[in-house]
């Protein structure tokens, strides 16, 4: 089997993303899975160059996040926007970045895995740890019986469990994480599945951005993701309503 580091919902937060990627087991892996919602947040533009120069061991699959960029920078997003960075951040793109983006897939498989951001039939479907196996059930519904491992992001929460002979893990937030603080991601190796947390200084992380970022509203980001976290059950509690199905 190959070893897979999986990032998901980097966010633009280029300091958590060097922090991830300096990891030794990260930049051991064959293949890095960029799991969606890549460059939604303060440092967009420098955190897509950062994870191109990784070159051709980066699997790139698109999360809802990244769609809506894309739809935002082409004038093509109708409705409110989700937060107020998404805009910003659209307009801060490159042509280049904004046709990468266009162009991602929504899943990737490595043999018996499938890599997605929320759900392989959805980009943004909510599933939570503690989702009734009825709700698994019928999101894996037209999945093929092959596939028996699921590996997500979307939620910022990590979590490995099972679902009906089939494993589910969630690789968390590196740019965002609730329910503790610290990028986290997951690491796929032949010996099993490995929730991983790395290290950073949230206030050196925070000064960079609000010392690199034009995003007018820095500041106010910072304070709200990067130097709080909102606990595992602030973020349930939060989610349930909309994962109900």
């Amino acid at each position: 089997m190959t070893t897979v580091a999986v990032l998901a919902d980097v966010h633009g937060v280029l300091p958590a993303l060097e922090a991830v990627v300096g990891e030794d087991d990260v930049r051991a892996a064959d293949v890095v899975v960029l799991a969606g919602d890549i460059a939604s947040g303060p440092m967009p533009v420098e955190t897509l160059d950062s994870l191109r120069s990784l070159g051709g061991r980066v699997v790139w699959v698109r999360g809802n996040a990244d769609r809506e960029l894309v739809a935002m920078a082409r004038g093509e997003f109708t409705g409110e926007p989700p937060d107020g960075v998404s805009p910003w951040a659209a307009a801060e793109l490159r042509a280049d970045q904004v046709e990468l983006l266009a162009g991602l897939p929504s899943t990737h498989t490595i043999g018996d895995v499938i890599f997605c951001h929320a759900t392989p039939r959805d980009d943004e479907e909510l599933v939570l740890v503690d989702s009734p196996i009825s709700r698994w059930a019928e999101v894996f519904s037209g999945l093929p019986d092959e596939i028996r491992t699921v590996v997500c992001g979307h939620t910022h929460m990590p979590f490995a469990r099972q679902v009906d002979r089939r494993l589910v893990v969630n690789a968390g937030s590196v740019g965002m994480p609730y329910g503790a603080p610290g990028p986290s991601w997951a690491l796929l190796t032949p010996d099993g599945v490995q929730l991983r947390r790395s290290d950073l200084d949230r206030t050196k992380a925070a000064e960079r951005i609000v010392a690199e970022s034009s995003y007018p509203d820095r500041e106010a980001w910072v304070a709200a993701y990067l130097l709080s976290n909102y606990s595992d059950t602030e973020a349930l509690e939060a989610f349930r309503p909309r994962a109900e199905g």
